[in-house]
């Protein structure tokens, strides 16, 4: 393989490339948009009576909670409550099922200003709906995490007001839906206060 040299000094291999793709394309003109007349593809029909026989679904590539598909919402189930570290004060919400924490946007609870917390499934929450549990479990990163002192390695059920050390940040666990009161069951009612 002999490579060749361009004008700007860039070496290419000239089987690959019929100019210098560094430099790219010459006398380009880049400001010039030509519309065509393209007629987009009709979709097979999708909506018909619901219960007939042969109506297709749409599948619209986004899981959906089991929760969320029963009441039409994404609830909060409980929190996270930063107590110490540099989030200090901040809360998190926990959702139904699999909540994955790391410091990346695309996690479901996001903790960007600690470092020392993983971008990724550093660790997981997760919430049961049917028997309304929660447990912390590790996730798939170097980083550990403690739950009121103890290394948690194993799926963990986690109690109102546990400890959780996640980094250099210190976390206190607040549920939501309990025993008393959960989404979905008897129209939302909120219990009364003894008076």
């Amino acid at each position: 393989m002999a490579l060749k040299r361009c004008d700007n000094g860039h070496y290419y291999d000239p089987e690959k490339h019929s100019s210098c793709p560094s430099c790219g394309v010459q006398n380009l003109d880049l400001q010039t948009t030509q519309t065509r007349n393209i007629q987009a593809p009709v979709p097979e029909a999708t909506t018909q009576a619901r219960g007939s026989v042969g109506a297709k679904q749409r599948d619209t590539g986004v899981t959906v909670a089991m929760v969320r598909k029963k009441t039409g919402i994404d609830p909060v189930v409980g929190w996270l409550v930063c107590v110490e570290g540099p989030e200090k004060g901040r809360d998190y919400r926990i959702r139904s099922e699999k909540n994955h924490i790391g410091r990346g946007s695309n996690m479901d609870i996001c903790i960007s200003g600690d470092e020392t917390i993983s971008r990724e499934n550093h660790a997981m929450i997760s919430f049961n709906p049917r028997n309304l549990h929660f447990r912390i479990a590790p996730g798939n990163s170097r980083g550990l995490i403690y739950l009121n002192e103890d290394e948690v390695d194993v799926p963990t059920g986690l109690k109102p007001y546990d400890m959780i050390e996640i980094g250099q940040s210190k976390f206190l666990f607040i549920p939501f839906c309990s025993g008393t009161f959960q989404w979905g069951q008897e129209a939302d009612k909120v219990p009364s206060s003894p008076s």
